[in-house]
């Protein structure tokens, strides 16, 4: 069982920057593939950025690639998103999620979610 707890969220302006960070329980953390996720308003809750369990392999959701970079410390059982030069659609709820696998842009494939942490970007 692992337990995801995001913090770092926030009202931003357009092209300002936010890091979220993912607090992890359990011992076994370096065993996780970790992701992030956002939920807009009235939209489905999509991809944004996911890293391997030894964190050195990312992948990144187009919309956000060269803007965003997803970190990890194993020692510290946290993931990170640097979100940088944001948008207002980037306005969302953004969610942690862990997964024993790849990384990957498949929600399914994520077996434990964080509540969420609000982000909001204004123009």
């Amino acid at each position: 069982q692992v337990q995801l707890v995001e913090s770092g969220g926030g009202l931003v302006q357009a092209g300002g920057s936010l890091r979220l960070s993912c607090a992890a329980s359990g011992r076994t953390f370096r065993n996780y593939a970790m992701g992030w996720f956002r939920q807009g308003p009235g939209k489905e809750r999509e991809f944004v950025a996911a890293i391997s369990g030894s964190g050195d392999s990312t992948v990144y959701a187009n919309s956000v690639n060269g803007r965003f970079t997803i970190s990890r410390v194993n020692a510290k059982n946290t993931v990170n998103l640097l979100m940088n030069s944001l948008k207002p659609e980037d306005t969302a709820v953004y969610y942690c999620a862990a997964g024993a696998a790849d990384p990957t842009r498949t929600r399914g494939w994520y077996d434990y979610w964080g509540q969420g942490t609000q982000v909001t970007v204004s123009s």
